[in-house]
């Protein structure tokens, strides 16, 4: 008997998968060659004899320190003045001075500090201008009280590629402000696995929307070719992921793109060509494999392929810590990510490991110094371009001065125009929409006054699932842009987020959908909504039950199969992530207060919607092409269209073995677990978000931290002095768990940050495993493990779940026995460690587990 829900059970991908795949669609079956792309903007002899003059001025360390990008969570002032590294980043998770709400001045504030810092010449003898690195997704999306557009997913059903070029401006407006000179965007992925998790940075499933966005949106961010290119508020922008990142398999991000060079280049080029022909600065490399082989390790790819045929002059920066994924490579060093193609290298946390590492390579001769000058070339051609030379620091350019762009009105106006323009009205029989304003009119569901949701993930937060509405102090919520028209109108409008009502209401408008998240954490097995619970559902069945006219506004990053939802909706519109500007949907839904429609449906699917809950590659021109909803589909007011009852069924879930192991914490906390931390007192903080600390505020916290990934480990602190504090994986209600554990295995990585300090005589780190209040199945010191380990090291470290204490077992003959927590940690004193890939594996050699016994 298992104790964990089968669907925990991980996908399996085989070597001898990858291996068949490869020799079918090996690169060298399909060599034909990929067009140049013809663009206005040409090599300026002025500008390279500049580039030849530093170059021929600069040492060694002075080129590798151009070409290292490290992040502002881990890069100091001093840092900067050290070594002048020619770029930094902030990622999704960090502000400047760990300021999650950080106003514009103090952003500006940290710009102006490293760029001082980068032409402080005194310790490297640089004086080469650094730039600032940020995912700008919809609008400056990761700074506080920006405006927030609706996701690529959205704008892709408006149609519209001079809104595009406008959003692109207005963000560039809003980035230059704060000080940063580049973004890295937009994406101009062509997803065809709506499963994957970042489906909603994709503006379609069709390479020919994906062609006619990616253009604009350069122009809007960079500026005309000719005229106004990278001048002014002007910034410098990134196509990425080259190339495949929609197409790998089984919609898994960082997986495997499995197809022949023709169609690679067909379906996944599309935004790059439109992208360099308007003059894009920089692209980013997927993490993505082609065919088995790493993109950031694949010099046909970047080299041959994007550099020589598409002719390409900018330069290629990777993703974050991707490289350590090349054969060959780990976080501190790789040469072969170099001599593939990658020109500036993003290093969050190890920069300076990696700065050493690499100067030693190219002294070594294991990456060529030309393929440094031609990195640094590329690098400095595109900062020149830029003004990053002649522009001073970020305080005294022109542009940062102008705050009032910084969520100006008009922008908030742009969004929201995009926020009705992306609206998708799938289901509206018997004409329910639009809805008189002067009606009684019951807002329910938990995505209604829920900015964060609305806003999704790359918002203020990387993966969004921290947030509140107090983050978003200049957002409009659903709800409160419904509310605002009804009641000008002279109508009621109740919030009511599980729609119990004291008056029944004409109509029902129920705001639904997924919760935040972002790459990586985002994938999915299943496309069907709330799979494994349907509170939803639920919510909307009952108010049907009660003859109450629905309309749903379903929140979400992808298409899902809602067939149960819509049978339970009367009118069902495809809202997407809309952003800062939730009044854009009031816009649509209601009529204007003489009666009359104030803005139509206009919003057409570019993303084909699923008629069955397994249809996971679905996309237009396929040969089965068989949607519920086909690609371009959209009403409007004036159709008459009734949508008949939909079938319900579902496909079989996969069952799980015991052998295919169990993924507790593996990039995402699996569904039923939290955290808990206790505090000296016993009080205790329970959550699934990815920080947190004990309700003292002090005895022990939690962070996130990187293993492979970003933010794929949690760190755990603890300041307890003399008492015990714990830190705990627990599940969400009591399990009933089996005595039978043989040859099962709890595994995780480990990293010991902070040894227990030896001088508190009662320091003490003791690991519980399966616990219920006081008993647990086994307990161990962990003293004697730590002290062999290095500190910051990771280590892979299992204990055997057959050993109970038999000193503690007073129920030796239960077959079963409630478990609360699946581990704890306890400790006293100053301590810190972290975890990460927690999950259930198994081992036919029972015997050898058992002589574990005691760890």
């Amino acid at each position: 008997m298992s104790f964990f829900p089968k669907r925990f059970t991980p996908t399996i991908v085989t070597l001898s998968t990858v291996l068949v795949a490869a020799s079918c669609f090996a690169s060298g079956e399909d060599s034909a060659s990929w067009p140049r792309v013809p663009s206005a903007l040409q090599i300026d002899p002025v500008i390279e004899q500049k580039i030849d003059s530093l170059l021929a001025e600069m040492t060694i360390e002075q080129k590798v320190a151009q070409l290292i990008q490290p992040e502002i969570g881990y890069l100091t002032v001093e840092h900067m003045r050290q070594y002048g590294f020619g770029s930094y980043l902030n990622g999704g998770n960090t502000a400047p001075y760990g300021n999650k709400r950080a106003d514009v001045a103090t952003w500006l504030q940290l710009a102006d500090a490293m760029y001082l810092a980068s032409i402080d010449s005194s310790l490297d003898g640089s004086s080469i201008p650094t730039i600032w690195g940020t995912d700008a997704m919809h609008g400056h999306s990761n700074v506080y009280g920006a405006t927030l557009f609706p996701h690529n997913i959205g704008l892709g059903a408006a149609r519209d590629p001079e809104l595009i070029r406008m959003i692109g401006e207005a963000t560039a407006k809003e980035v230059a402000v704060t000080g940063i000179e580049w973004t890295f965007a937009p994406t101009v992925a062509v997803v065809r696995d709506d499963r994957w998790g970042r489906t909603y940075e994709s503006y379609s499933e069709d390479p020919e929307i994906v062609a006619d966005y990616a253009g604009p949106m350069v122009t809007g961010l960079q500026g005309e070719l000719g005229e106004s290119f990278l001048q002014k508020h002007y910034r410098i922008a990134t196509a990425k992921h080259f190339i495949g990142d929609g197409g790998t398999e089984n919609g898994l991000d960082r997986g495997d793109t499995l197809l022949d060079e023709t169609r690679l280049r067909e379906i996944h080029a599309a935004g790059y060509y439109t992208a360099i022909a308007t003059g894009v600065q920089s692209v980013m490399a997927s993490f993505n494999s082609w065919n088995g082989k790493r993109v950031h390790g694949d010099h046909y790819l970047l080299t041959e392929v994007l550099k020589n045929q598409m002719g390409f002059d900018g330069f290629v920066i990777s993703d974050w810590n991707a490289h350590k994924f090349v054969d060959g490579c780990d976080l501190e060093q790789c040469a072969a990510a170099f001599n593939a193609g990658v020109d500036v290298m993003m290093v969050p946390e190890h920069f300076e490991a990696f700065y050493h590492n690499t100067v030693q390579q190219v002294n070594d001769g294991l990456i060529p110094l030309d393929r440094i000058d031609d990195a640094v070339r590329r690098f400095l051609r595109a900062k020149i371009r830029w003004g990053a030379f002649s522009r001073g620091k970020p305080s005294d350019r022109p542009e940062s001065l102008q705050t009032q762009w910084f969520n100006a009105p008009e922008h908030r106006e742009l969004a929201r125009r995009a926020v009705r323009q992306s609206l998708v009205l799938l289901k509206n029989n018997e004409q329910l929409l639009p809805i008189a304003p002067n009606s009684r009119v019951l807002i329910a569901g938990d995505g209604a006054d829920n900015i964060a949701k609305q806003a999704g993930g790359w918002s203020v937060s990387w993966q969004g699932t921290d947030n509140t509405n107090a983050d978003f102090p200049n957002a409009t919520s659903i709800y409160q842009g419904l509310h605002q028209q009804i009641t000008a109108a002279g109508g009621s409008a109740e919030l009511s987020v599980d729609g119990q009502f004291d008056v029944k209401p004409d109509v029902a408008i129920v705001v639904i959908g997924e919760e935040p998240y972002a790459e990586w954490y985002g994938d999915i097995q299943r496309l069907e909504y709330q799979y494994g619970g349907k509170q939803d559902l639920a919510l909307l069945q009952r108010l049907q039950a009660q003859d109450i006219p629905v309309v749903t506004v379903f929140i979400s990053g992808r298409p899902l199969w809602v067939n149960k939802e819509l049978n339970a909706s009367d009118a069902f519109v495809a809202a997407w992530l809309p952003g800062s500007e939730g009044q854009g949907i009031a816009d649509v839904l209601l009529r204007s207060k003489d009666g009359t429609i104030q803005y139509d449906f206009s919003g057409k699917l570019s993303f084909s919607w699923p008629k069955y809950d397994d249809q996971f590659l679905l996309n237009v021109h396929d040969d089965d092409y068989d949607p519920l909803f086909a690609y371009g589909y959209g009403l409007a007011y004036a159709d008459n269209v009734t949508l008949e009852p939909l079938h319900e069924e579902t496909s079989p879930a996969s069952e799980s073995t015991a052998s295919d192991g169990v993924l507790l914490f593996v990039r995402n906390l699996a569904d039923g677990l939290l955290w808990r931390l206790s505090d000296s007192s016993g009080e205790e903080v329970t959550t699934r978000a990815s920080s947190a600390v004990s309700a003292d505020g002090r005895s022990v916290s939690m962070q996130s931290v990187n293993l492979a990934y970003q933010e794929d480990g949690r760190k755990f602190v603890w300041s307890t002095d003399q008492h015990h504090a714990s830190a705990s994986l627990q599940f969400s209600s009591p399990e009933l768990v089996s005595k039978d554990r043989n040859a099962q295995l709890l595994q995780m990585s480990i990293r010991m940050d902070q040894a227990p300090m030896a001088s508190t005589a009662k320091a003490s780190v003791q690991l519980d495993l399966l616990c219920q209040q006081s008993y647990c199945a086994r307990s161990e010191s962990l003293l004697p493990l730590l002290a062999g380990l290095k500190r910051g090291q990771w280590y892979t470290i299992a204990w055997p779940l057959s050993c109970d204490n038999k000193a503690q077992v007073g129920d030796e003959q239960a077959e079963t026995r409630m478990v609360e927590e699946l581990l704890r940690f306890n400790a006293s004193g100053e301590f810190s460690l972290a975890i990460a890939e927690v999950a259930l594996v198994a081992t036919a050699n029972e015997s050898a587990l058992l002589q574990q016994c005691p760890l």
